[in-house]
Order: structure tokens, then C-alpha cells, then sequence
């Protein structure tokens, strides 16, 4: 089965825009295959404004996610294996939607401690 990924990075980046605000992506700029400007990287993460106005030819697919942007005036083509993609969010407010762990809360259950399994998926409000 495909990964869902590709789909939901294309459905939040829409709904983030609808809504008027800036849509960011977030990407493992570590993993293998991945093709961004390494020098804007932070902690092996890189942030990039995926917003119809920031960049061209945005395609999402069961290979990966791939568009061309510009940094300090120069284009550059974007390359992401689904594997790496981190997360979507909004600029504005944080709201969206992560694919790692890293990012999410350790979920708790009644009694204080750790429930059994993280999900894989979580909607960030």
C-alpha cells in the first residue's frame, strides 16, 4: 500500500491556504536521497515556505515530494523521499499535521504513565 503521506502533505498545504495562512514543510535534510540547500538545514532539519507563491511546480507522489524554490535568488530544485518529510504546518499558528515522533507529546494515560504505542499520526491544533 502507498504511503499516505504524499496525499496529506497535499490536502494540509490546501487547507492551509484557503485559510490564508502559509504553509511550511518540514524535511530530514539527513536522510538519503533528499535534495535541498544543506546550508539552510538546522539540526538536520530544513523549513521550507511551500506556498503557491514561494515555489514551482509542487507535485506530491508516492516517490516523494519535489518543487523549485528560490534561496538568496537562487532557483533551486527540492527533492524529498516521503520518508523524510517531518511535518506540514501553518506559519501563522502551528496547526498541522507531523509524521515523526520527535515532534509529538509522549501521550499519557489515566494514571500518569506512558499508554501502550504512540500514534504514527497527529493532528497539531
Amino acid at each position: 500500500m502507498n504511503s499516505s503521506v504524499p496525499y496529506l502533505v497535499k490536502a494540509i498545504k490546501e487547507w492551509i491556504q484557503d485559510n490564508g495562512l502559509t504553509p511550511y514543510l518540514v524535511i530530514n535534510a539527513e536522510e538519503d536521497d533528499v535534495e535541498v540547500p544543506i546550508e539552510y538545514a538546522q539540526d538536520g532539519k530544513i523549513v521550507l515556505n511551500i506556498s503557491s507563491s514561494a515555489v514551482r511546480n509542487f507535485y506530491a507522489s508516492k516517490d516523494g515530494i519535489q518543487f523549485s524554490g528560490r534561496f538568496s535568488g537562487v532557483a533551486r530544485e527540492i527533492f524529498s523521499p516521503v520518508d523524510a518529510v517531518v511535518g506540514i504546518f501553518a506559519k501563522e499558528n502551528g496547526k498541522g499535521i507531523w509524521f515523526s515522533d520527535e515532534h509529538e507529546p509522549v501521550p499519557t494515560g489515566p494514571d500518569g504513565g506512558e499508554t501502550k504505542g504512540k500514534p504514527k499520526l497527529k493532528l497539531i491544533k
